[in-house]
């Protein structure tokens, strides 16, 4: 560099601000400003690279090249050593790039003579907008300082890029189609529910109005003063009624709340105000840089914590510019649809209370910390919905169906009409479950079947008495833990299980084991990247590899107990050793409670999950061992069938009325019956009326479900005869049908059953 140290970095964006402020085109000042950067780096060469449609990047301004080249060179994404830092999002430092197997040479550019290159990535929004390059004819190693500052420039030509002076936006934006078409998206069900109402994007970006600064000591001290208001705002946020009462979204809000203080994230804005920046834009390419690096990890728990850092750092962002945030603004509809890329969960606190009636999301998960805090709120949230902010326009009337994951984009009056009266007959069903809460559920020949619900929140807890099931048959006890920023104590363990049994208030409650790992990771806790997740290192292996987790788990149960019933079921067990081991755990645990003097459980039920195939044919060594077995429907059908559930190819080619996987579990019901050893199901299959009626009719007498199915299926089992659906459905197993879907339905309709789902 023509002047070493930070008083050189902060001349060349001093000259740089000039530039930017002047008079000209976007392109004279992008032509002035490689000249700039070239002589502050002493390289004989700079060049951008500008990102065009088609991920093809175009040579828009050089300095050391040949003129001529300038709109004609181009590269694709990945090509040559520039694409490869498009590819990768990343700098690349290289004394001697001819020699680089992804060298590219291209003769019109005259860059033969050149041998050490730089070249950074310039990122705006999280994507790649060009890229920003420097070479010289020695072989050089470019110091850390000069990358730093090379990407900081890189921050000054994404904003001119942006501007729509060099290329315009209308180029790169997505094809719309007509703006009237009624279309339907579909989506995964992040929470269950129907909502109407009119579409309002999430777009949380605040403009940068000053890139440059003139003070650091003053960028630092208004960087202080922003965090100590948003952690007020934080704080104020918390105390909120409605969030004041324990539960797992609360634990949700205090963990962002301290990653608002993580030491990394502040020490890298610091850093950037240090490098020249003003506190805005340190904080947007902090933001830009850790975006472009995790969004090529295909991780759900970085994904999760992205979606933090965004709504934190765009939080951050209006604190410092005074802007109003978009849930602030007051023109909005009655009834609001968000529709976002991905969204925090303090980002839709700002919603929530101002007329949100459902969210509509790019990205997410079921197990996500928005989703859980949308759970609290009784949002309905669908996901995964490609392209959704392209597809849905700001003010378009959308419909929601959290139930089926669904999401209709300007319907028509006939669809609006439909849904009205779906509205309506929602309600009517709602009511008339309601009023058969307290019956028992028996079919009309006298057999009766236990209903119950799957939980994993504290606040599933309330739906017990609303639905009227006998107990909670699936407790998914890794909810809790994903959202706490480290492992909980056994204390706090043990206040969670004992809050969770006075809830259900005597009625039973089979609390699984940590089923942690595949796409269900802690952020405290990520040991392994599995290529395929669902039959990699999950659930009961982590626990037999990590006992002394499990070792905590099964104290704080047993101390939660203090005497009262406990029932404890291992998930993924794949063979009787597995199942064993994880015994020899809980008597060790048990033996130490007895010397500490503890009230014990009383009675004690251990159990397993059969998900896994291969335990079906050990069935004589596990049934002794087991008090009851619980059948895990969603990973067994994929197991069996070999179909990933996620993969919407395939996810829907096999059907769970199979005969096959019906006579897989006729067949377990009958071992578990000459064994006389509790047997129930639990999974989405329980809780759908004519799965749930295929299941009575194979022999299964316990079923556990999503709390919001129990009254449908209730219905449904009221009006059946379990004798002659028994009698129909060993007409049926030995099909080899694809599916008996149909054929079931028209024995409902003959013997007017009803299968109508919420």
């Amino acid at each position: 560099m023509a002047q070493t140290g930070i008083g050189g970095h902060r001349q060349a964006l001093r000259s740089l601000r000039t530039i930017m402020a002047g008079d000209g085109s976007a392109q004279h000042r992008l032509d002035r400003i490689v000249k700039v950067i070239a002589a502050e780096m002493v390289a004989e060469v700079c060049s951008v690279y500008v990102m065009r449609a088609g991920e093809l990047l175009e040579l828009f301004a050089t300095e050391g090249l040949n003129p001529s080249a300038v709109h004609r060179t181009r590269l694709r994404v990945g090509e040559g050593l520039v694409g490869e830092v498009a590819a990768r999002a990343r700098a690349l430092n290289l004394p001697d790039a001819q020699s680089h197997p992804l060298f590219s040479y291209r003769p019109e550019t005259g860059e033969e003579i050149y041998h050490s290159l730089l070249g950074v990535p310039v990122l705006r929004g999280g994507r790649v907008r060009g890229v920003l390059v420097v070479q010289n004819r020695a072989q050089r190693h470019y110091t850390d300082e000069e990358v730093e500052t090379l990407e900081v420039i890189a921050v000054i030509i994404a904003e001119l890029i942006a501007s729509g002076g060099l290329v315009s936006p209308v180029e790169t934006a997505p094809a719309q189609g007509n703006a009237i078409l009624a279309i339907r998206l579909e989506g995964v069900r992040i929470n269950e529910g129907l909502a109407m109402g009119e579409a309002i994007h999430h777009t949380p970006r605040v403009a940068v109005p000053q890139l440059v600064a003139d003070d650091p000591d003053t960028e630092h001290r208004r960087l202080a003063e922003a965090l100590s208001a948003m952690h007020s705002e934080l704080d104020d946020m918390l105390a909120h009624d409605a969030f004041g009462r324990p539960g797992e979204h609360r634990d949700v809000l205090e963990t962002y709340r301290k990653f608002a203080e993580d030491r990394g994230w502040l020490r890298r804005i610091g850093e950037a105000i240090g490098g020249g920046l003003t506190a805005e834009a340190a904080v947007q390419k902090v933001l830009d840089d850790t975006r472009a690096r995790m969004r090529q990890i295909v991780d759900p728990y970085l994904g999760e914590r992205l979606a933090d850092l965004e709504d934190l750092a765009y939080r951050l962002l209006h604190h410092l510019s005074g802007e109003v945030r978009p849930a602030e603004m007051e023109e909005q509809p009655e009834s609001v649809v968000l529709v976002a890329h991905s969204i925090g969960p303090a980002e839709l606190l700002d919603y929530a209370g101002k007329r949100l009636k459902a969210l509509i999301l790019e990205e997410g998960s079921s197990n996500s910390h928005v989703a859980i805090v949308a759970r609290a709120l009784g949002i309905p949230v669908v996901g995964r919905v490609k392209d959704a902010l392209s597809q849905v326009d700001p003010m378009d009337p959308v419909i929601v169906d959290g139930d089926h994951s669904q999401v209709y984009v300007r319907p028509g009056e006939d669809i609006q009409q439909m849904v009205s009266e779906h509205f309506s007959e929602r309600q009517r069903r709602l009511a008339a479950y309601s009023a058969q809460r307290d019956d028992p559920a028996v079919t009309r020949d006298g057999v009766e079947v236990s209903l119950n619900i799957n939980a994993g929140l504290l606040m599933d807890l309330q739906s017990l008495d609303a639905s009227g099931a006998d107990g909670i048959g699936l407790y998914r006890t890794e909810i809790p833990f994903m959202v706490h920023s480290e492992f909980p104590s056994v204390e706090a363990q043990t206040d969670l299980y004992r809050r969770v049994l006075e809830g259900a208030a005597g009625r039973p409650v089979k609390f699984r084991t940590l089923d942690i790992g595949g796409d269900k990771q802690l952020p405290y806790f990520r040991e392994s990247f599995d290529q395929n997740p669902a039959m990699g290192w999950r659930s009961i292996r982590v626990a037999l590899d990590r006992p002394s987790m499990l070792r905590q788990q099964l104290r704080a149960l047993i101390v939660a107990c203090d005497g009262r019933p406990l029932s404890v079921m291992f998930p993924m067990i794949a063979e009787v050793a597995e199942f064993q081991a994880a015994r020899s755990i809980l008597d060790m645990e048990m033996k130490r409670a007895v010397r500490r003097g503890q009230r014990m459980p009383e009675p004690l039920e251990v159990g397993a999950m059969l998900e896994v195939p291969s335990l079906m044919w050990q069935l004589d060594s596990l049934l002794p061992e087991v008090d009851f077995l619980s059948v895990g429907s969603n990973d067994l059908f994929q197991f069996l069938f070999a179909v990933d559930r996620g993969n919407p190819r395939v996810a829907d080619r096999y059907d769970v009325l199979s005969p096959g996987l019906l006579s897989v579990l006729e067949s377990l019901v009958q071992r578990c019956a000459e064994r006389d050893v509790e047997l129930s199901l639990c999974g989405e299959m329980a809780g759908r009326p004519i799965e749930a009626m295929a299941l009575i009719g194979i022999g299964f007498r316990n079923l556990s479900a999503p709390a919001g199915t129990v009254g449908a299926v209730k219905t449904m089992i009221c009006g059946l005869d379990a004798g002659a659906l028994a009698g129909f459905m060993n007409t049926l197993l030995s099909l080899p049908d694809h599916s008996i879907r149909e054929r079931l339905r028209d024995y409902a309709i003959d013997h007017r059953i009803e299968l109508n789902e919420l």
